[in-house]
């Protein structure tokens, strides 16, 4: 035998040959959303120095879920009616379930519908998500809070010099200073202040966020811990970047790393993304990973511009790196949908998990798949979780395995009792012919469906449908 030959046969990953399909059940638990697991510490190169971020910290941490769908999600689209902000909060404490997964929510407290709206949400008497408010880093504003009787409230401490020399036509100290009296303020009325450092991925960070924060934890240090400050990160133009190696003050990593050096806790460190680049929910998932415990979200993305990392999104996102659903009812997901759609709130079909067709499939070999193993191509158990089958649309281009998926999930068939494709031919025949011969370019409608079956597979529907 040759020396080529020889070395052929010592492949680096020889074929496994195995009389049972491993399906990877660890990971893809179908349960649930797939796991998130990894293999070791993540090393980033801070300074010169290599620090080591644990990512399986993940599954002991407080990493926890907040909200402004009433703060910036308004900022985006028409004000909501005070019932209907009671209703979401509604479904946002069901959502989040007894262990306050979605921890606490923001309301703005300038008008009289802010201040009814926080009262009547406070009355449905949930204990999470805790109402906190948002007012500017100004002492006029921090008058409401103290009427309001909140026990937190965020406020906005702009961090970079295009908004303290820009629009604030400040100089760093005299911004520094005015934002420390609110914070005193705070703290002298057993408030606890939440400083949102706005445009913090385009600051000068060793020059004046890490200078500002030292200040107020300084400031902080007398307090009961309920009471120390806390710092909301926030990516206002979507500049945050995930990568290992990028450069502060863009670096999430970083970022994080450095106001932990400082000696701000985990726990008192929360991130606010924006979707300008299409990176809002790695983003806020990236916070999470490298120390910061809360992400902050708004109902299906909605909020300023691009808006921010949805919720629902971050749900499953908490699953996936908890393994569990930590008392969450996911179902709720699916209501609030509804819910947003019949107040006027536009979502495409195509949204992952509550758009029309988010688990619908219209080509015949992902249908095929489907009708042999919905697993193959369905992400999660939709139907469990969301209570949403996967479905089918019929195209020129479902064949007859997506007919016969079509005909099943509307006859409610399951099991041995599910029709192959032999025996929705005819229908699957009607279906290209519309297509081929009638030069149709839509999709068939469920109705139109429906009443093709009940002419060409009659027998099939008195049995199933009856008259």
């Amino acid at each position: 035998m040759s020396d080529k030959s020889k070395k052929s046969e010592k492949k680096k990953y020889p074929l496994v040959e195995v009389r049972e399909a491993n399906l990877l059940e660890d990971t893809f638990d179908y349960s649930l959303p797939p796991r998130i697991d990894f293999d070791g510490p993540i090393v980033e190169y801070i300074d010169g120095e290599a620090v080591q971020f644990d990512p399986q910290s993940l599954k002991t941490r407080d990493i926890r879920i907040t909200d402004t769908t009433f703060r910036d999600g308004q900022q985006a689209r028409p004000p909501y009616t005070i019932d209907q902000m009671v209703k979401i909060y509604d479904l946002m404490s069901k959502l989040g379930g007894p262990n306050g997964v979605v921890r606490q929510t923001e309301f703005f407290l300038y008008t009289k519908n802010d201040r009814e709206t926080l009262d009547r949400c406070r009355a449905l008497g949930h204990r999470f998500p805790e109402c906190t408010g948002w007012i500017r880093a100004v002492k006029g504003d921090f008058r409401l809070v103290k009427e309001a009787g909140l026990k937190e409230t965020g406020m906005l401490t702009s961090s970079s010099d295009y908004h303290i020399f820009q629009k604030l036509k400040m100089d760093r100290k005299l911004a520094m200073d005015k934002y420390c009296e609110v914070v005193d303020a705070a703290l002298e009325a057993s408030v606890r202040p939440r400083c949102h450092l706005e445009d913090v991925t385009r600051a000068d960070i060793d020059g004046f966020v890490l200078p500002f924060v030292e200040r107020v934890m300084e400031m902080g240090e007398q307090v009961a811990d309920e009471l120390k400050p806390k710092f909301r990160l926030c990516d206002t133009m979507g500049f945050g970047i995930s990568f290992p190696g990028a450069s502060l003050p863009r670096s999430i990593p970083k970022l994080i790393h450095k106001f932990i050096e400082l000696g701000v806790s985990s726990d008192c460190l929360e991130w606010h993304g924006h979707n300008d680049f299409h990176k809002v929910h790695v983003n806020g998932a990236s916070a999470w990973l490298y120390g910061c415990d809360a992400c902050n979200t708004t109902l299906f993305g909605f909020g300023e511009r691009t808006g921010n990392p949805p919720l629902e999104s971050a749900i499953f996102e908490y699953i996936a790196l908890k393994g569990d659903l930590c008392g969450i009812d996911t179902r709720t997901i699916t209501e609030l949908a509804d819910y947003m759609r019949s107040i006027g709130l536009p979502i495409p079909d195509n949204y992952p998990f509550v758009g029309k067709h988010f688990n619908t499939t219209r080509a015949g070999i992902h249908a095929g798949g489907l009708r042999q193993d919905e697993r193959i191509y369905n992400i999660f158990d939709t139907e469990s979780l969301l209570g949403r089958p996967p479905r089918v649309a019929i195209t020129d281009k479902s064949g007859a395995d997506g007919v016969a998926v079509w005909v099943n999930d509307f006859f409610g068939l399951s099991g041995e009792e599910r029709l192959n494709k032999i025996k929705v031919h005819r229908l699957a025949r009607w279906v290209l012919d519309q297509y081929e011969i009638e030069g149709r370019l839509t999709a068939i409608s469920d109705e139109e469906m429906e009443a093709k079956t009940r002419e060409l597979m009659p027998e099939y529907f008195d049995k199933y449908i009856g008259e």
